[in-house]
Formats: structure tokens, sequence, C-alpha cells
């Protein structure tokens, strides 16, 4: 028989996924801000053409740039934490489901137990 279980992916620290971490980061908050600056353009826009109510308009758009710059606190913060990560550190990348194999016999706290895979530089080192 065969079942779906919940499979964690690990990432073990490396320079060179440190590095890619930091760029995939600094890539995120640089489209962030420039959303925001569409934001602010496509506000400016509208309120040209005065087609929307200037108040509910500004509520609106503020709303929208106060979520991207909560993204972007969020992500200095995690920019924070990756320059305090020593190498060799394990970070959780995402959650998988997997199928297993269970048959008659097999210990149920062995089959039962989530599996992790430990990634490193892009190769699995280890399933467990």
């Amino acid at each position: 028989m065969r079942l779906l279980q919940k499979v964690i992916v690990k990432q073990i620290l490396t320079e060179k996924s440190k590095k890619d971490l930091y760029l995939r980061f600094q890539h995120q908050k640089e489209q962030l801000q420039k959303e925001i600056e569409q934001l602010r353009f496509q506000m400016k826009k509208i309120e040209k053409n005065k087609k929307w109510s200037s108040s509910l308009l500004e509520g609106r758009f503020e709303k929208e740039q106060e979520s991207r710059l909560e993204k972007i606190r969020i992500l200095d913060f995690q920019i924070d934490q990756l320059d305090m990560l020593p190498v060799g550190s394990e970070l959780m990348e995402k959650e998988m489901e997997g199928v297993v194999e269970v048959a008659v016999g097999d210990r149920w706290e062995d089959v039962s137990q989530t599996k992790t895979i430990l990634i490193k530089d892009g190769i699995i080192v280890n399933i467990r």
C-alpha cells in the first residue's frame, strides 16, 4: 500500500547558498520598491483624471504601499538573520508530499515519522 506523507526539504547553508539567498532577497526588495513606485505613478495618473474620490483613492493606494513596505521590512529582517547564521546551518526550504510504501510487518513508528531531505548546493546529501 502507498501513503502520502509530508517531506521537509532543508538546505545546508554554504558560502555559495548564503550569497544566492542574499541576492534573491535583494532582488525581491528591488521588485517591491519598483511596485511601490508604479503604484505612486498610477495614483498620480488617476488623480489627474478625477474619476475617483481622492480620499478613497489615497486610502487604497496607501494600503497597497504599506503591504509592500511590510514585505520589505520582512526581507530586511531575513537578510539580517542570514548574516548571523553560520555556514553549515540547516534552513527549511519547503514542505512537499512524498509517497511511502507500506507493507504488513513494517514498523509504524518508522513509517509515520516525517522524512527530511538535506540539500547542499543543489545536491541531495542525506535523506532521513
